[in-house]
């Protein structure tokens, strides 16, 4: 099954450079939601950055399934949500979710990154 992305390639523009890989909800990239939740723990591998975005609907059988998410290069992300960018250097074990009131993100301390 071919997904069907909310922006198309052409419409994605250097935003955030440089930072590498992540994961992300296809609730982002598919249906178009904005970033609601985002961590970034200890990267996997070279390539990627340690940023995992979500909306935070998204449940454990929704991302149990390897269907519902895929790897992107963060400026990918940030072009579906450009209010991510001026935290992307925040450190590994960072946790942020999106106010309901204002629409800022705040840093979340009662949620531990995975190992």
């Amino acid at each position: 099954m071919t997904k069907q992305f909310k922006l198309s390639a052409d419409a994605i523009k250097p935003l955030a450079t440089g930072h590498g890989g992540c994961i992300a909800s296809d609730m982002i990239t598919v249906d178009g939601h904005p970033v609601g939740f985002f961590y970034r723990q200890k990267p996997d591998n070279d390539m990627d950055s340690g940023w995992r975005f979500l909306t935070g609907f998204e449940d454990d059988a929704y991302m149990d399934d390897a269907d519902n998410h895929a790897i992107y290069d963060v400026n990918t992300i940030a072009n579906y949500d450009p209010s991510i960018i001026a935290l992307l250097d925040a450190p590994i074990g960072s946790v942020f979710e999106r106010d309901e009131d204002t629409s800022r993100f705040v840093s979340v301390d009662d949620w531990a990154t995975p190992a």
